[in-house]
């Protein structure tokens, strides 16, 4: 399974959620799901519905990413919302596909992680 982690400001909009989730699909190709911690929910809700998938909502505090932002680790205990919510959501043995991308207007981030399960479907193919 691929999923999308995906974090953003308080101003974004629906464009900089796509672009953010465009950008991270066109790297990683098309993901099967979303995945934000709690605090983002509501306001990914409808765009995930828009979208057309599920989104899960995931404890994100602790889990280590490839990349850091001193904001992020600050308030969520994470260097990265989008990577530790798409790491999370996959399960345990999920890797980091698609680092952190941040839409053109810095307002949404979006990230890609891979299941055990894909990592292992795809080394037997």
């Amino acid at each position: 399974m691929k999923i999308a982690g995906m974090g953003c400001r308080g101003g974004a909009t629906r464009a900089s959620l796509r672009a953010a989730l465009s950008m991270a699909e066109a790297a990683g190709g098309r993901v099967d799901a979303l995945a934000t911690s709690p605090h983002k929910t509501t306001d990914l809700a409808a765009f995930a519905q828009e979208q057309g998938l599920f989104l899960h909502s995931v404890d994100v505090c602790d889990v280590v990413t490839p990349t850091q932002s001193p904001r992020i680790v600050q308030r969520y205990g994470t260097g990265s919302l989008a990577e530790a919510a798409a790491l999370a959501a996959a399960g345990p043995g999920a890797r980091i596909l698609v680092p952190r991308i941040t839409s053109p207007d810095g307002l949404a981030t979006a990230a890609i992680a891979v299941s055990a399960e894909e990592i292992t479907k795809g080394a037997a193919e």
